[in-house]
């Protein structure tokens, strides 16, 4: 392995070390593996809900929003959309729905790769499944804001409402309505995967910086003589 190689994948752990310290340089793997089965789960659950109250629906009207569809009584809530003039809820994040199981899947493995990578480089795998979560929400954030703040002039109850900027968490109030936002079991797991793969990456430079400090020492000494 070249220089240049060797610095990025960083240094393979000792035998006897391993044997030492078996849960010191395993640990940091199984967090990072964790973390990246925890983002593929989250691929088959809902990611965020919305439930709106009103009293002609006492027990609400919920849509649930997974990566690549939307589910719930999209219908209803549609319908109640089309008099106020905001968009069908299938329009929003188009492209987004389209690549999100191939994007999840490709932080997965990325993380996965930072398991082999014993240097910073670790982390600038796992940057992107760190963030994703953050991503997620205002990504949603703008798509709710860009439907309430843009609609329909000539729907007909459209004077009846002012343009809005639904919340993507917490309460809000639209006309006659009250809205619940509320995270799903799949963010939840995105959010829990973050987690694990910061204190991975914490845990895996506590236990590799000594490695790489010692071959820097061996190839400046080596430099020298």
């Amino acid at each position: 392995m070249n220089a240049v190689a060797q610095r990025i994948v960083g240094p393979r752990t000792p035998v006897e070390l391993k044997r030492i310290h078996l849960l010191r340089y395993r640990l940091p793997a199984a967090l990072l593996a964790a973390a990246a089965g925890l983002l593929l789960i989250s691929l088959f659950l809902p990611y965020w809900q919305i439930t709106m109250f009103a009293p002609q629906y006492p027990d609400g009207l919920t849509v649930t929003s997974y990566v690549n569809h939307v589910g719930g009584r999209v219908d209803e809530v549609n319908i109640l959309n089309q008099y106020i003039g905001m968009k069908p809820l299938e329009a929003a994040a188009p492209m987004e729905k389209r690549f999100a199981v191939i994007l999840i899947v490709a932080m997965s493995l990325l993380v996965i790769a930072a398991v082999k990578i014993h240097s910073p480089f670790a982390a600038w795998l796992s940057l992107p499944a760190i963030f994703y979560p953050l991503i997620f929400l205002a990504d949603l954030q703008f798509w709710l804001a860009d439907f309430g703040l843009h609609l329909d002039p000539h729907a007909p109850l459209n004077m009846s409402v002012k343009p809005f900027v639904p919340h993507v968490l917490g309460v809000g109030y639209v006309g006659q309505f009250k809205s619940v936002a509320l995270p799903c079991s799949g963010l939840i797991l995105a959010m829990l995967a973050t987690i694990l793969i910061v204190t991975g990456l914490w845990l895996q430079r506590r236990a590799y910086k000594p490695l790489r400090d010692g071959q820097l020492q061996a190839s400046l000494k080596g430099v020298a003589a």
